[in-house]
């Protein structure tokens, strides 16, 4: 069974929302951003660069994962960006339900940092990628893609891995 959630997880500035955006749109269905399921406190916190922690995360964890259950009840595919970068934090979006899969977009952070320095309007410094990058705990259980190609690419790739 094709899953009907696609979580695009990684680091801040691996493309999630770019190859989202293209991969929902390939698949008639909808995108999600992970960033506005944040309370506000969470954007200012990380728009001052102060990393967040579990506390902080847990709200939006919550709100995300109530998200993907209301999607699964649509049965629409559905691309999440979400950086979900603990077990843990998977483990609570995915709830253990069937239809949710994880594709871990990953990079050089060398060419990762040159992305979010080259970013405009967006709350993230690229001052916080080495925090990310600490705590990220690489899915055993997930697609694995390198962003190192241009974003159709890694949409064909990620619909080849998934059968989509």
């Amino acid at each position: 069974m094709a899953p009907r959630v696609i979580v695009l997880m990684g680091v801040c500035g691996v493309g999630k929302s770019t190859v989202g955006r293209r991969l929902a749109a390939e698949l008639g269905g909808a995108f999600e951003e992970g960033d506005a399921f944040h309370p506000p406190a969470n954007v200012e916190k990380m728009a001052s660069g102060r990393p967040l922690d579990d506390a902080d995360r847990a709200p939006w964890l919550a709100a995300m994962a109530a998200g993907i259950g209301e999607w699964l009840r649509r049965d629409r595919p559905t691309v999440l960006a979400c950086s979900a970068l603990k077990a843990a934090y998977r483990a609570v979006l995915s709830g253990g339900r069937p239809g949710v899969a994880f594709v871990h977009l990953t990079g050089d952070p060398a060419l990762i940092a040159g992305r979010m320095a080259a970013r405009q309007d967006h709350y993230m410094p690229p001052t916080l990628l080495p925090s990310q990058l600490a705590i990220l705990e690489p899915p055993a259980d997930a697609v694995t893609i390198a962003i190192d190609r241009p974003p159709d690419e890694l949409v064909a790739e990620i619909r080849a891995r998934l059968a989509l």
